[in-house]
């Protein structure tokens, strides 16, 4: 830290292109030592410097491997490679002022997480009236309850141990290309799993995997011990019995406060003749009993 405080000046400022915000030598340092946390193995080569006057040029490529936690993010193992170039303002051979066209979140998105801020705003013509705060988390609750949804067990491989987790946020997002998400809570003993992974399973439960439900909604430390279940082509755990399964590669995370949302393209699918459950203010439902309105 002490050779980059020596080549910049004592009021520097850096400026980044991409979203405005400014930072000191101090902010800057503080980035550095979370990536240097994140990746250690991290290496930057100064691929080339071209200078003009008192205005300055510095093409860059930073190489390392994901193995600890970055900016809230579980290691995932990846190695990845960002490139960038720093415009710079020198006053007597140091520079006073940066601007940039990377920062730390780069690193994120080349492990495929994005934060939901990351996507276009709202358009301005749409507004809401009379907005007061966010509702009542019990309002919210209820309302959340009245949901119908199905119930999914999300899984994957950590090494050679399958984990998984019951989740009911699952949804299609498209069928060309074909393409789901699930939405996954961060203190999830799976969720480190997830991250890591690059395939993930989804299993849509039946009306005979009431039990099945319980165990993966459950703290068990092995959930699998009782659950009898094959491989995926890209070994993500299928649960036998289930009316539907499928495999897919995860594409994107989006952070999402205290939840992470995957998008996933699907790569390998199951369906079986099976009656799925039903899920509505914490109970289960048999779908057989549904009347047609």
């Amino acid at each position: 830290m002490g050779a980059l405080a020596s080549i910049v000046t004592p009021e520097y400022v850096r400026v980044s292109r991409s979203s405005g915000n400014s930072s000191t030598l101090a902010d800057l340092q503080g980035e550095i030592t979370a990536i240097r946390s994140g990746f250690p193995d991290l290496v930057t080569t100064i691929d080339a410097v071209v200078v003009e006057g008192d205005q300055a040029a510095i093409f860059w490529t930073s190489t390392g491997t994901h193995t600890e936690n970055f900016l809230g993010v579980p290691p995932t193992n990846r190695r990845v490679q960002t490139r960038g170039c720093n415009h710079a303002n020198l006053v007597g051979g140091r520079i006073a002022r940066e601007e940039v066209t990377w920062d730390g979140s780069e690193l994120l998105h080349s492990l495929g997480v994005r934060h939901l801020s990351d996507t276009p705003s709202t358009p301005p013509e749409v507004t809401v009236e009379d907005f007061s705060g966010d509702p009542d988390p019990q309002v919210m609750k209820t309302f959340n309850r009245q949901f119908i949804t199905g119930v999914t067990v999300v899984t994957t491989q950590d090494g050679d141990t399958p984990r998984g987790l019951a989740v009911n946020s699952y949804a299609s997002v498209s069928l060309e290309p074909p393409l789901v998400m699930v939405c996954i809570q961060k203190t999830s003993s799976t969720y480190p799993a997830l991250f890591a992974a690059t395939h993930l399973g989804i299993n849509i439960l039946g009306t005979n995997q009431r039990e099945t439900i319980a165990t993966f909604a459950s703290k068990t430390p092995d959930k699998f011990a009782e659950v009898d279940w094959h491989a995926a082509p890209n070994g993500s755990p299928l649960i036998d019995g289930s009316p539907a399964s499928l495999e897919a590669e995860i594409r994107e995370r989006f952070q999402a406060k205290t939840h992470t949302v995957f998008i996933c393209r699907v790569r390998h699918a199951e369906v079986v003749e099976a009656s799925p459950i039903i899920y509505k203010a914490g109970r289960f439902y048999d779908s057989d009993d549904l009347t047609q309105l």
